[in-house]
């Protein structure tokens, strides 16, 4: 039996209320890093009761994290930092990316929250799929609230083998400080892993005396893909869609399922019968060490909580940094303007600093050639998904003008409270 977990480290001097805080990937991590959790809130029953289960003595709320009688935000006026992991499928590649007309959206309100309780740092990470340029108007909403409330905030798109976790698991991170301690913030220097998954899971894997481990650690020879926990509204544990299951199988391993133990001293060779991974193994891939986190549930819903986790090292490196910054351990450098081809939509600031009606050539004016004649239709559909805009035909030409965010920042009205009402079993 695992030794009894104690609570945070005693070394922890900054506080941090973590939302949509899940098992517990980014709570470890930052603890880790020096935070010491003043309240977590989470919507799933079991990733509730991994939490409370490893760390006794924090403060759980389960619940959405968007309802008021699950917590109060005003209470944790000041706080040192607020993060969390809100929900990815409005952003995901492999879903439809209906960003802010997602129910499930929360990326949006959480920024209202910061400018609510203003902590002192803001740490959200999300999927990859954030960063493409279907969100590049969202994400210039996002930078500007920020700005407004005061902070200086930056994306990256960081590389969980970068910072030792022999998987690739691309997050896109924002991160939001005060300027005094922007001027001390440097994101996690990379170090790649030179661990594959054979390496990593070698013992894990013959842990029976399986006789052909070591074959199958020359077919595992590179870091695992993308591991995908899935939802509540699909299957069982299983390591994803039929892409991420080819992915594995060239690895030497199966992507079908979880299995209950490594494969028998006389299991067949991987070329014949590719093994499956163990719950034990998914979290070793997932960043958590052997022994230091347990989870609770069923094996799908264990699966679930490590495979959408955000993988510890990762976390520690950046609350690391964030430390460094609060406490002006790293060198001070000037703050560089965001660059605009990765973070701003031009057309979006452009309707967003204009009163009124703006036709196209003016809009193809005021990007100073960054947007061609036939890139701005397309660019005013994707604003559309995200933000109200009317369009009309003038003699000038047609002609649009910005409306209202569509994403739910904390409206009474909002459709997201009948959607979460109804279907709170099926959110993940």
């Amino acid at each position: 039996m695992p030794a009894k977990k104690t609570g945070a480290m005693s070394r922890s001097s900054y506080e941090v209320v973590e939302i949509c805080a899940g098992a517990g990937g980014q709570a470890l991590g930052l603890e880790k890093a020096g935070f010491a959790h003043k309240l977590a809130v989470e919507l799933d029953t079991s990733a509730c009761n991994t939490l409370r289960l490893n760390r006794p003595d924090w403060d759980v709320e389960e619940g959405d994290v968007a309802d008021p009688t699950v917590w109060k935000p005003s209470e944790f006026e000041g706080i040192d930092l607020l993060a969390g992991g809100v929900p990815c499928p409005p952003f995901s590649i492999a879903g439809k990316q209906l960003g802010a007309s997602d129910e499930r959206d929360l990326f949006a309100w959480a920024v209202e929250v910061a400018g609510q309780i203003q902590p002192r740092a803001l740490m959200l990470e999300n999927v990859r799929g954030l960063s493409a340029p279907r969100f590049a108007a969202y994400r210039q909403h996002v930078l500007d609230r920020l700005t407004e409330f005061g902070y200086v905030a930056d994306w990256r798109l960081l590389h969980a083998s970068d910072y030792g976790v022999p998987q690739l698991r691309p997050r896109f991170v924002l991160v939001a400080l005060r300027a005094k301690d922007a001027a001390y913030f440097h994101w996690p220097t990379p170090n790649p892993t030179q661990d594959t998954v054979g390496t990593a899971l070698k013992d894990l894997m013959g842990e029976d005396g399986w006789r052909h481990v070591d074959d199958w650690v020359a077919l595992a020879n590179d870091i695992a893909p993308t591991l995908v926990g899935g939802s509540k509204k699909h299957g069982g544990a299983d390591l994803g869609p039929t892409r991420a299951k080819r992915a594995w199988l060239a690895l030497g391993t199966s992507g079908m399922g979880i299995a209950n133990e490594p494969p028998a001293a006389d299991s067949p060779h991987p070329a014949d019968v590719p093994p499956k991974l163990t719950l034990p193994m998914v979290a070793r891939l997932q960043g958590w060490k052997d022994g230091e986190w347990e989870f609770s549930g069923g094996k799908t819903a264990k699966y679930r909580q490590i495979g959408n986790a955000f993988p510890p090292p990762v976390a520690r490196a950046i609350g690391e940094s964030i430390v460094a910054a609060f406490d002006k351990t790293a060198a001070r450098r000037d703050i560089p303007e965001l660059a605009p081809e990765t973070v701003h939509d031009v057309v979006y600031r452009a309707l967003k600093s204009t009163d009124g009606f703006v036709t196209a050539t003016k809009l193809l004016a005021l990007s100073d050639g960054l947007i061609a004649e036939h890139e701005l239709e397309r660019r005013i559909a994707n604003l559309s998904r995200d933000f109200t805009v009317d369009i009309r035909q003038t003699k000038a030409g047609v002609s649009y003008r910005l409306g209202d965010f569509k994403g739910f920042t904390g409206q009474d009205d909002h459709q997201r409270h009948e959607y979460i009402a109804s279907f709170r079993y099926r959110v993940s």
